[in-house]
Formats: C-alpha cells, sequence, structure tokens
C-alpha cells in the first residue's frame, strides 16, 4: 500500500485542467505549422515525403489535419526547415473542412447548441467503437479514465451499450467487417444522439485510405459532429474536444 501511495504521490497531476499549463515532453508533437516563406519556389519534397497526401499545394502549402499521422516525415524532408510541430494539442473541430489549415490557422470546435448542450453538458455517455484501429486511439482514450486526466468529472463516461449512450466515439477507418456493427450500434443509440470520430483513420482513413478492404472513415457511414485530429491524439487532445463539444471552455 505505501509504494501505491508513494507512486501517486510523483504522478503528474492535471486536475485543474484547462486552468493550468501543461508541461509537454520534448518528443510531444502538436498542430504543426508551415512558414510559407521559407518555402523555395517549385519544391514539392514536403508533400512527396507524406505517407498520406495530408500536405496539398494550391498555390501555396496546406496541410490536412484529417490525414496528417504527425510522423515528421515532412520535417526531416523540407530542406529549408519550414514545417515545424508546435505544442498546441487544440485539434478538435466540428466540420471536416476546417482540419486543412490555410496560413496555420484553424478554426476551432463550437458548442452543440443550447438544447442539446442542456441535454449532454452535465451527463454526456459514450460508446466506443473500434472500427478497425490499430487500437493506438482506443489506448488514449482509456487513459482518460485513469486518475491523471479522469474524464468522469467533467460528467462524461464511456459505457457498456449504445442503447444506455448519448452517441458513439470511433476510431478507426472502418473496415468492411466493422461497417455493418457501426450502423446498429448507431442505430441502437437513442434520439438526440451525437457522434465523435478519434483520429486520423476515422477521419479520414489514414494510412489506410483508399485501399479497398477500409470506408475512409467515419462520415462515409454517419453524421459526425465532432472531429478530433491525431495519430493518435493525445488524451488532452481528446478531452479538449470533448470539452469544447459540451460549451465547458472558452473559443480560444
Amino acid at each position: 500500500m505505501l509504494k501505491v501511495l508513494q507512486t501517486r504521490i510523483h504522478q503528474p497531476s492535471i486536475k485543474r485542467f484547462p486552468q493550468n499549463d501543461v508541461e509537454w515532453p520534448e518528443r510531444f508533437r502538436g498542430r504543426p505549422t508551415i512558414d510559407a516563406t521559407k518555402c523555395p519556389d517549385g519544391c514539392r519534397a514536403c508533400a512527396d515525403a507524406c505517407p498520406t497526401d495530408a500536405i496539398i499545394f494550391n498555390g501555396k502549402a496546406t496541410i490536412d489535419l484529417g490525414r496528417c499521422l504527425f510522423c515528421q516525415e515532412c520535417v526531416a524532408a523540407c530542406p529549408e526547415g519550414a514545417i515545424q510541430y508546435t505544442k498546441d494539442y487544440r485539434l478538435s473541430t466540428r466540420a471536416r473542412q476546417d482540419l486543412i489549415l490555410h496560413d496555420n490557422e484553424m478554426k476551432l470546435a463550437q458548442a452543440l447548441d443550447e438544447k442539446m448542450r442542456q441535454l449532454f453538458g452535465r451527463s454526456l455517455k459514450l460508446r466506443s467503437v473500434t472500427a478497425g484501429s490499430c487500437n493506438g486511439c482506443d489506448l488514449e482514450l482509456q487513459a482518460l479514465n485513469n486518475v491523471v486526466f479522469d474524464m468522469l468529472r467533467f460528467g462524461i463516461d464511456i459505457v457498456a451499450s449504445p442503447r444506455h449512450a448519448d452517441g458513439l466515439i470511433v476510431t478507426g477507418p472502418v473496415s468492411h467487417n466493422m461497417a455493418f456493427a457501426l450502423r446498429e450500434a448507431y442505430a441502437a443509440v437513442p434520439e438526440p444522439k451525437i457522434v465523435i470520430a478519434v483520429g486520423a483513420c476515422a477521419l479520414s482513413g489514414g494510412p489506410f485510405r483508399d485501399l479497398p478492404e477500409v470506408h475512409n472513415g467515419v462520415d462515409a457511414f454517419l453524421p459526425v459532429d465532432l472531429y478530433i485530429a491525431g495519430c493518435p491524439p493525445h488524451p488532452i487532445t481528446i478531452l479538449d474536444g470533448l470539452l469544447r463539444l459540451l460549451g465547458k471552455l472558452a473559443k480560444s
């Protein structure tokens, strides 16, 4: 028992999130940025190196966070160091197109309408559906239940049955084998309901995009209310998105 108490004392605590600042580890990769002034004309080294075509050239380079794996292949390939990953963990939006960064600006997720906030704002129950994921995102979701992140203190919980849920939180690119199960789980959730897509696979198919075995993400089947980017997204990134959806965070 003494060892358990000693371990808990030395564990990091962010119980005051989101009021306090988070000290990120050195290798943490948040929202990427592109310094257009460092991009040589005609250079596409970063785009050519990207395994998921997340970097798009349309006059100038933009990044689709819905496809980004945060692998840093673009950083290694860029001869001028134009691309850098910041410590900005805020990676959630309400619309898929808002994940495409223009001039490094991002429209963060807005809250549900007042009626939905009244229903879900104090108690949000979600059924987790693993739709063909590698389980990386699922492990981060599971971490939200530990003593460090403790999402239950915000009234957010994962439940065992879709019939007891207010919505689905989905990971994975939606494989053929899981498509039917995902539809059935959604149908079992009582109205009104929400859908949250977590991770690059659930947003776009991730590294499996356009393969014949997958459907390139959740919104090919269901209306998505919240997109959370990352591969996998950090637990604080997921929690930040959920709290923004419930109107518990400022718009900034």
